[in-house]
């Protein structure tokens, strides 16, 4: 009787052990090639609070989706990256859950960063990471970025010829254009105070936008942009004339950098200038952010983990060891930013910069917007019938959309 006692004393304590253990465990999935980022942080965070961190990595775009199984099959990690785009779907289909530490954190972060993963008033992520388009020059030919766009209009008036271009852009799409529309009143949808999108109150055809797209399009009635510029390919066109040492100037993103580099071309990088209007040119920015499961098993144990390992010194290290700009203010005010102009620039345009909408009627706007942009700035179409025509577009796609949600 005795020994069963003990026996069955030694087996609970096992399992009383067993269950302490998987209390103590938290499952991350980090960006793929991305972990080596926070492999301090997680060490320092598991010596400190006794917890044994489980990271596996899974391209970041494919880790919302992959968790609408995962998640109520209990094999679903407690934190995952998703791309701000993401979050309204991921909000409305109960996926994700608010972070609440984010209403004290919030302001160690940029705001454009906090905005883009705010939705129904709540903090849904912690930003990671921000990257949006620069300029890109080559200093060969240009020793110092112009401050305003009109510069570089009067600069392409005189350097092109003989298949040579001054600054070419791909003005054509609403994803490169939008710098130059919202400084002068243009959004895609309206927004209020809780962060809420208006998917009703499009702004693609106000008078800001008419007037920004008019500007834009003197680029190409004056022929400084190459008809090979125009549509799909445009991008690949724009690369090839820039890497051949034929375009002085081009606006990309961060992701150009690296075929540049090995292209050997002497560039440097800059915020987008400024405007007519005296105003910086803005851009669409793009953030990847740590969000926490709703079937997190320890939801505050995950925001502990969250709010630890963004602390400015890891997000430093994960900087270092990833080329990923943190939008924490003070890493971004530090000598490891500062010092670095590419990420100078990344980081002074992506505090200039509008998080792209992240509700999914977002994907009902790109192909109307383009396409009339394309015929807008190629003088195909008069700008505010083109603009006016694919705002209606873009409000008949989108009541097809919700009538089918």
């Amino acid at each position: 009787m005795i020994k069963l006692t003990k026996l069955a004393f030694a087996v609970s304590l096992g399992l009383v052990s067993t269950l302490a253990a998987a209390q103590t465990e938290l499952n991350v999935w980090e960006d793929i090639q991305k972990s080596k980022g926070i492999t301090q942080a997680v060490a320092d965070f598991e010596k400190q609070f006794d917890v044994k961190v489980n990271i596996q990595e899974m391209p970041f775009t494919q880790q919302i989706e992959k968790i609408r199984l995962d998640g109520p099959a209990g094999i679903g990690p407690d934190v995952l990256v998703i791309p701000h785009d993401q979050l309204g779907a991921a909000v409305v289909q109960n996926l994700i859950t608010p972070i609440e530490s984010m209403d004290q954190n919030a302001d160690k972060y940029i705001d454009s960063a906090i905005s883009a993963f705010t939705a129904q008033g709540k903090i849904y992520g912690v930003p990671k990471v921000v990257e949006t388009i620069v300029m890109f020059y080559n200093k060969d030919k240009i020793a110092k970025p112009f401050e305003s766009l009109e510069d570089y209009y009067e600069y392409s008036k005189k350097e092109t010829k003989d298949g040579n271009f001054g600054l070419l852009a791909k003005f054509d799409s609403i994803y490169y254009a939008y710098g130059a529309l919202s400084p002068m009143g243009a959004y895609v949808f309206k927004r209020d105070a809780d962060g809420n999108f208006d998917a009703t109150d499009v702004g693609l055809a106000n008078e800001g936008a008419v007037k920004g797209v008019e500007y834009l399009k003197k680029f190409y009635a004056d022929g400084l942009f190459p008809t090979g510029i125009v549509g799909d390919n445009g991008i690949n066109a724009i690369d090839s004339l820039f890497t051949e040492g034929k375009a002085a100037a081009v606006i990309n993103g961060p992701w150009a950098v690296e075929p540049y580099q090995k292209a050997g071309v002497n560039f440097g990088v800059a915020p987008l200038p400024k405007l007519p209007n005296g105003k910086d040119m803005s851009s669409f920015m793009g953030v990847k952010g740590y969000v926490i499961s709703n079937w997190a098993k320890n939801h505050e144990l995950a925001e502990k983990f969250l709010n630890f390992i963004n602390q400015p010194k890891y997000a430093a290290i994960r900087f270092k060891e990833t080329m990923e700009i943190p939008p924490v203010k003070e890493v971004m005010a530090d000598s490891i930013i500062k010092d670095n102009p590419v990420a100078e620039a990344i980081a002074t345009q992506a505090s200039r910069a509008t998080p792209m909408p992240s509700i999914p009627e977002m994907s009902e706007v790109w192909g109307p917007i383009d396409a009339a942009l394309q015929l807008s700035v190629t003088g195909k179409q008069d700008v505010k019938a083109a603009l006016t025509g694919a705002t209606e577009h873009i409000h008949n796609q989108i009541e097809a959309f919700r009538s089918g949600m």
